[in-house]
């Protein structure tokens, strides 16, 4: 699961996406006027509108589900909770699940991003590792070293929810093409992005479980670090541990 923003815990974090807790807001849609997320391109009145727009219903939707679970409530009061019509709700989420699964459209190129904007000293696998370390640090909820209680609620909402749990498999596919771009486009570039992104959502993913287990974030930490340094040195090997000469 590649999802990175505000730490509802830590403030203000770099990059244009929120997090993944209800009730936070994108960086590019809380930034100003005239600046991206990212400060990297100059938004409209329109495009800024949008978003916010795109905030507020995820926003609304987000807290009903919470409430009363992701299959009883009707995109339909979500669309009156939010005051816009039907038609107009589909316009900007063309499925029911992508509601919930807005948090993670601006994480799909992530990892494309923290390679492409490496030092020219550093390799993609080593970027990559350093931002998941730093990750861990800010204790980002793309992690899944997050114990804010409106962040484990969401992706308890996430992850007990067949729909989005399926749906979210669209996102994390996007992200490994993104990535794989990144890296070159050629074959061997999409495997390695395949077995990136699957270990970047392993590492979250067990992380969150033992949170919702009932560990604090503070308390995992430290095994955290260990296993994302194992899973990046069988990155960088590969599977099978390095040959040794017979005698």
């Amino acid at each position: 699961m590649v999802m990175n923003g505000e730490n509802p815990a830590n403030g203000d974090r770099s990059g244009p996406a929120s997090g993944p807790g209800p009730g936070s807001t994108s960086g590019s849609a809380s930034g100003s006027a005239s600046a991206s997320g990212d400060g990297s391109a100059p938004v409209g009145l329109r495009e800024r509108k949008k978003r916010l727009t795109y905030q507020a219903v995820s926003d609304a939707a987000i807290t009903m589900f919470l409430e009363r679970g992701f299959d009883k409530v009707s995109v339909a009061e979500v669309a009156a909770a939010a005051d816009i019509s039907k038609p107009t709700l589909f316009r900007y989420f063309p499925a029911k699940e992508d509601l919930v699964l807005h948090r993670f459209a601006d994480h799909e190129d992530e990892a494309a991003r923290v390679v492409t904007g490496r030092s020219p000293d550093e390799t993609p696998l080593d970027a990559l590792r350093r931002h998941f370390l730093d990750g861990l640090d800010r204790r980002d909820p793309v992690t899944g070293l997050c114990d804010v209680p409106q962040v484990l609620a969401f992706l308890r909402l996430l992850y007990g929810t067949p729909s989005l749990v399926a749906r979210l498999h669209a996102y994390q596919g996007r992200s490994e093409a993104a990535l794989a771009r990144a890296l070159g486009g050629g074959l061997s570039d999409r495997l390695a992005a395949g077995q990136i992104v699957a270990v970047l959502r392993i590492l979250a993913l067990e992380n969150w479980r033992r949170i919702d287990a009932g560990e604090s974030a503070d308390r995992v930490y430290a095994g955290a670090v260990q296993a994302a340094e194992e899973a990046f040195a069988q990155l960088r090997t590969g599977l099978e541990p390095p040959s040794r000469p017979r005698g």
